[in-house]
């Protein structure tokens, strides 16, 4: 299967894996506390949406359910301001959509594989 990732970013990808491990594992919070504090940090720093979808990720491997996630997004308006509550779920919305979409084409590339496997048998 190909990986659409550009191979100059997986040292970059790899070391804020290894980064959020880490962090995962010194906290002294439960998984699912710990993803939301994360994501309501990267709301505070206009994060791009690529840091959504890896948090995200890791949020959905320890039960993070929308309910908490729209409470987070709720209680830190105030603090931080509309404009980047609605610019982080927007941003949240692309992170899904992307993730959604490399799904959808590695689903495409392994039927793609299957197909080719059976027409050489």
């Amino acid at each position: 299967m190909s990986d659409t990732t550009n191979p100059d970013d997986r040292p970059v990808l790899e070391l804020l894996a290894r980064m959020t491990a880490d962090s995962v594992e010194s906290s002294s919070l439960d998984s699912e506390t710990l993803v939301l504090v994360r994501v309501a940090a990267l709301v505070a720093v206009d994060a791009a949406p690529v840091s959504y979808a890896l948090n995200l990720k890791a949020g959905g491997l320890v039960g993070l359910d929308v309910e908490s996630l729209r409470g987070v997004l709720t209680a830190i308006a105030p603090i931080v301001g509309t404009a980047k509550v609605a610019a982080a779920t927007g941003n949240i919305v692309k992170a899904l959509a992307a993730e959604i979409a490399l799904e959808e084409l590695e689903i495409a590339e392994l039927e793609d594989e299957y197909e080719y496997e059976d027409d050489d048998a």
